[in-house]
């Protein structure tokens, strides 16, 4: 096994474990939006940790694609 090789499948699982620690935050995030008292700041939050939530599944998704699709060309 290369170092080439090594390197290439440790990227998608690297970019998995930072995607679902930026999952685990906006869940916090918005779980903390539902205690907010004013409404502005309510909305502002809501939108911004469900747009944090939609990029770490887009960041999830994407490398399990790419080592399945590996995996299967072998």
């Amino acid at each position: 096994m290369s170092a080439f090789s090594i390197v290439r499948w440790c990227r998608p699982f690297a970019l998995f474990l930072v995607s679902s620690l930026f999952l685990l935050f906006g869940i916090y995030v918005m779980v903390r939006t539902y205690h907010l008292e004013n409404p502005l700041e309510f909305v502002m939050a809501f939108f911004s940790s469900s747009l944090i939530i939609l990029i770490s599944m887009v960041g999830m998704i994407s490398p399990s694609v790419q080592v399945y699709l590996a995996w299967r060309k072998r």
